[in-house]
């Protein structure tokens, strides 16, 4: 539409458009282009009604220079032949309902942080500060439109003086609806084990009971951390011994100029630690003063920077170079506290003091975990910062309400509406029913507060799943659609939804843990050929018994045993492991008893980890076999050879010259080189083979051994003649697996 077509506009703006500032961004850019109308919230996101000249130019405007945090997806602009009135004005909101996007929280900004550290400022060491460019969003909505009522802001009356910053649209804490300061807002103490209130400065407290080496439950914005001074090497080990997490990984925060000397944080790290999303990000590990038992036997750190005012004054307290442990407010498995009578109750054995608040959290959202890979940004659990954003769907697929449930490990669900995927976050496995309560309530939350209503409903092809089987009985509910998808499909599909990709055919390289295959087997190495709606197998990865069932992945020997039998190596398990029952696992493996056969890359990591003997006879937490063979991986100055016959990819030769190099003394760090290259190279060749034959020139690569950065760059580089789809917002692991799911439900929906 051009100036000529009318003097006065109605234009809608859709997309992360509601608590960023965008109405007072508007009110602005109107004043300064002297014209008349108004703007407003609604359910669809920013109604604007405008009338002057130069209209073109202030929608233009409109999309150059939106504020930081706002994401706008389409500018809708039609006449408006209905009587404007003199001088341009916010409105209240108009109708409720759930059609625009609600956006995710956001870390403190520069303005807001040199407010809480600055004497003179009324919001001196306040550590509630916020503005519409930062501070909790989503983990403080009841539900839509975001309003301050409708948060957990409501029992929290304005002062005269916040009053007046709500109200004034130059104020950049215009209608910002978290807005508090020390005479209003939520406050902050410091109680010790017992639950008892404390005299004096909350920070100064944890600060001393820090330095003492003690162990704190620290309130955030989506849940409870538990700190520690993390270069007090006796403190670290008495959280693992209080949290029953003897080697797992611990995440660090630090202020961003202390990064450079714990981590090798390049450019590309810097930009997602400053990002407001503030995820824990991977980064190789720098400072070895750190005690090892931080992150036993790996090579890079989970870092991540303070996101809230109270995080900044306790860094700021505690001096330079004191790096934090905050990990999950929860014992390992279970959900992550976010209530302060739960957090008393379940964290109290863990810490002696809480440093806590009294601004209830509305959801639980663990911290998000990112790295960089060679194609980009890649999430590895999507969580606070990025929830609720969407992902686009792409081009060709109906827009229609689905909703997705995931697998039964790192669950999630996904929504579809308005052209646009929801992927939630991280909900936790559903081993645990604690978790299986909270992936309830967050699916009616979600429901609820983006006023879904599913037309079909997709579920993993695994009838055992949690997650599958509460998608049969809601679908059951409601007479919807219930669409099965094999979970390689739906990983394949999420990483070409993402690209958003549209054509004929396309590959898939999806290597995991397992999944159940339309067979009845066990996949999880394997190379697809299809589009969304169907998928057929190309190759895969030569098959053995997972003895014992879960056992197998638990207990690495168990599949190098089985793989280097295979292999005529059975002479070399026995030199290995001979203090292993490998009569009793052989004559299970014979008898098929508790052995179902699979292709699980996953397994294969394990075995490998296993004869390099990285890990104890059992694993404490999913991938450590894995993720210590990928931490120990040198430069390979070779690859190990792997046969194929008639789509069977074989680690038959590769376990002959591995058990080789080990007779011969070559070092762990060489043979785990060489098997990433082999690996790699071998579902490449695959894939390309695949792609050529159905002339397809886009290639997807997911599944949870994707995480593996080395290996990602490996069989990217060697497929880098076609399109590649890699993991970016939407995890490899099976954290994608419910948007991958969707997505094949909406092809599928066009058959039904």
């Amino acid at each position: 539409m051009t100036d000529g077509a009318a003097s006065a506009r109605r234009i809608r703006v859709r997309g992360q458009v509601q608590g960023v500032g965008f109405r007072p961004f508007i009110w602005r850019l109107a004043r300064e282009r002297d014209l008349d109308g108004e703007v407003m919230n609604d359910a669809e996101g920013v109604l604007i009604r405008a009338r002057g000249a130069d209209l073109d130019g202030f929608e233009a405007a409109i999309r150059e220079e939106a504020p930081p945090l706002a994401r706008i997806d389409a500018i809708e602009s039609t006449i408006d032949k209905d009587e404007i009135h003199p001088g341009f004005h916010i409105v209240a909101s108009g109708k409720t309902g759930a059609e625009t996007r609600v956006t995710p929280d956001a870390a403190t900004c520069d303005a807001c942080l040199a407010e809480i550290v600055d004497p003179a400022e009324r919001r001196y060491g306040y550590a509630f500060a916020n503005c519409t460019h930062c501070g909790p969003r989503f983990t403080i909505l009841r539900e839509v439109p975001y309003d301050r009522a409708k948060t957990t802001m409501a029992p929290f009356k304005l002062c005269k003086d916040c009053q007046a910053e709500y109200e004034d649209p130059e104020d950049r804490r215009f209608h910002a609806q978290p807005i508090a300061c020390p005479v209003c807002g939520p406050r902050l103490w410091f109680e010790d084990a017992q639950g008892v209130e404390m005299s004096g400065d909350p920070i100064a407290l944890a600060v001393e009971h820090l330095r003492e080496g003690q162990i704190l439950a620290i309130k955030g914005l989506g849940g409870f951390h538990l700190a520690c001074d993390a270069r007090n090497t006796a403190a670290v080990e008495e959280l693992r011994h209080r949290k029953r997490r003897p080697s797992k990984p611990f995440a660090l925060m630090a202020p961003l100029e202390d990064m450079p000397s714990l981590v090798d944080a390049d450019e590309d790290a810097m930009k997602l630690l400053r990002d407001p999303a503030a995820p824990i990000v991977l980064a190789p590990w720098r400072d070895r003063s750190l005690p090892g038992g931080i992150a036993p036997g790996m090579t890079q750190l989970g870092v991540m920077a303070p996101y809230t005012p109270l995080h900044h004054l306790l860094f700021d307290a505690l001096g330079r170079n004191c790096p934090l442990v905050m990990t999950s407010g929860n014992l390992s498995g279970e959900p992550q506290a976010i209530d302060n009578a739960e957090a008393r109750e379940k964290l109290a054995p863990f810490v002696d003091g809480f440093l806590i608040h009294n601004r209830d959290i509305a959801r639980r959202l663990d911290d998000g975990v990112e790295t960089n890979g060679p194609l980009g940004p890649m999430t590895l659990r999507r969580a606070r910062g990025r929830v609720p954003g969407v992902l686009p769907l792409p081009e060709g697929l109906p827009d229609r309400q689905v909703v997705a449930y995931g697998g039964q490990l790192k669950s999630a669900i996904c929504l579809t509406k308005n052209g646009q995927a929801m992927l939630s976050h991280h909900l936790g496995d559903l081993d645990d029913m604690l978790t299986v309560e909270e992936f309830l309530k967050a699916d009616a939350d979600l429901a609820e507060l983006f006023d879904h209503r599913p037309e079909a409903i997709a579920v993993d092809l695994h009838p055992d799943f949690r997650s599958s089987r509460h998608g049969a009985a809601r679908a059951e509910a409601l007479r919807a659609p219930l669409l099965q998808v094999q979970h390689h499909h739906a990983h394949m599909a999420a990483q070409l939804g993402e690209a958003r990709w549209s054509g004929a055919s396309a590959v898939g390289v999806v290597l995991d843990g397992l999944g159940l295959g339309p067979d009845g087997k066990v996949w999880g190495g394997e190379v697809l050929v299809g589009d969304y709606a169907t998928a057929t197998r190309a190759a895969w990865l030569e098959t053995a018994p997972l003895v014992g069932g879960d056992l197998a992945q638990a207990e690495p020997w168990r599949n190098a045993v089985v793989r280097l039998d295979q292999a005529g190596l059975g002479a070399v398990a026995e030199r290995l492991f001979p203090d292993q029952p490998l009569d009793i696992l052989r004559r299970a493996a014979d008898a098929g008893v508790n052995a179902p056969h699979s292709s699980s890359v996953g397994r294969l990591f394990d075995a490998v980890a296993a004869c390099l003997h990285l890990t104890p006879a059992r694993q404490s937490y999913e991938g450590e076999a894995a993720m210590r063979l990928q931490a120990i991986a040198a430069s390979p100055d070779g690859a190990y050879p792997f046969g194929e016959e008639g789509g069977v990819i074989s680690p038959k030769p590769m376990f002959t010259a591995l058990a080789e190099d080990l007779e011969c003394g070559v070092e762990a760090t060489v043979i785990a080189g060489r098997f990433h290259l082999g690996l790699a190279q071998a579902f490449a060749a695959a894939a390309r083979c695949a792609a050529e034959a159905a002339n397809a020139d886009t290639i997807a690569l997911s599944g949870g051994c994707f995480q593996n950065v080395l290996l990602l760059s490996q069989v990217a580089e060697a497929l880098s003649d076609f399109r590649i789809c890699a993991p970016g917002h939407a995890p490899a692991n099976d954290g994608g697996l419910a948007y991958g799911q969707a997505l094949v439900a909406l092809a599928r929906m066009e058959t039904i």
